[in-house]
């Protein structure tokens, strides 16, 4: 159960073991195995009567659970999976809870609609995607017999949000399961949960990462529904190495403060960036006349570090401008302490037909930003020098 202690607090405490030798963090257990005095004691962490170190590919051991005790508190959740990767916690639930049917709500990250769309249907589970403007047809599919909805808010490249409450309401009343990636709000800005989800995914990669220095994925519910997936992690090896899950809690204790430094940011940004002659319109949820800005005001706390530039320009023209950038990195990743830019249509929707990205509305002149710890001025300036 997740600690009653205020967020910041919990970034640094929640799942911290008692270590023998005063550690203030629980030691990274590099071991593959644990030993027992006898059966008996084996037994009892077998059986699940107590959790302890067992062996380290079924996730048992002690430095992923505390970090997976660190994740349920964040999420306000039960209980917490990790994961080597985002997808590897998609799929597995996926494959856990979607046996009738996967929905995709509205677009996602392209890995996610691709084992949607081809890959989960070869194993016989019906997978349906369906754009922004085809969630009306939501309650018809699950009334086909789908059992899992999968959303993402706000979604990639387009900030476009989704009402998580509305979503749930339909999802619950078919008797379906509503899982909703939260990797662009975080749970400082967004908590899914609370809204009506039944679970909530991260890649881990990005903002709880936080330093694009490692690849991990989370899975976030009640423990109930979290009983299934482990099994599947268990058998996939899935399971994250005891390394990356002691990297991945070190960034979660500077979650907060990260978090809301990229949000100021990325708000001080979007406002400038609005009044550029070159920039036809700047996608933010922080800004009034984005059009899902009283939903966000709603369901999130913060506005977030992601933004687009939607540029007066073509497609070569849109390269440029990323080509000239000097502070900014040209790259796909996101949610690390530099901040990154990227076009869509050679990137994160590379997959994507043009006419697809036209109908998802992903234009060739967006260039998506992922916005860092840095001065916010020295941004501005960069980008300002980019566009000329």
């Amino acid at each position: 159960m997740a600690d009653p202690a205020a967020f910041a607090t919990r970034c640094v405490h929640a799942g911290v073991a008692s270590d023998p030798h005063g550690a203030p963090h629980t030691p990274i257990y590099n071991t593959t195995t644990f030993a027992f005095p006898d059966t008996a004691a084996l037994l009892a962490v077998q059986q699940g009567d107590r959790a302890a170190g067992f062996y380290t590919r079924y996730g048992m051991n002690p430095t992923i659970l505390a970090l997976e005790a660190q994740l349920a508190a964040l999420e306000e959740a039960e209980a917490a999976l990790a994961f080597s990767a985002g997808m590897a916690a998609i799929s597995a639930t996926c494959l856990a809870h979607g046996r009738g049917g996967v929905v995709c709500a509205g677009d996602l990250y392209g890995g996610t609609m691709e084992l949607v769309g081809r890959q989960l249907p070869r194993l016989g589970i019906p997978g349906t995607l369906l754009r922004d403007d085809e969630l009306g047809r939501l309650e018809q599919t699950l009334a086909e017999g789908a059992s899992l909805v999968i959303l993402e808010t706000p979604c990639n490249p387009t900030l476009a949000l989704r009402d998580v409450a509305a979503v749930a309401e339909i999802t619950h009343r078919h008797g379906a399961l509503l899982a909703v990636d939260n990797t662009f709000a975080t749970p400082v800005n967004q908590r899914p949960l609370a809204l009506g989800a039944d679970l909530v995914l991260h890649a881990a990669t990005k903002y709880l990462g936080g330093h694009s220095d490692l690849t991990a994925g989370a899975l976030m519910g009640a423990r109930a529904l979290l009983e299934p997936v482990w099994d599947l992690r268990r058998s996939l090896g899935q399971t994250p190495a005891p390394e990356t899950a002691a990297l991945l809690a070190r960034s979660l204790r500077t979650l907060e403060v990260r978090v809301m430094r990229q949000n100021a940011n990325a708000q001080r940004i979007a406002e400038v960036m609005r009044g550029h002659r070159r920039v036809r319109r700047v996608l933010y949820p922080g800004l009034t006349d984005f059009p899902g800005h009283e939903l966000a005001r709603r369901q999130m706390s913060g506005f977030g570090g992601m933004l687009t530039l939607d540029l007066d320009a073509e497609a070569a023209q849109t390269t440029a401008v990323v080509d000239r950038l000097r502070l900014i990195l040209n790259a796909p990743s996101l949610g690390g302490v530099e901040s990154l830019a990227c076009v869509p249509f050679a990137t994160t929707h590379f997959g994507l037909s043009a006419e697809e990205r036209e109908r998802r509305g992903i234009a060739d002149s967006m260039i998506r930003l992922s916005v860092g710890l840095e001065d916010p001025q020295d941004l501005i300036d960069d980008l300002c020098q980019a566009l000329g």
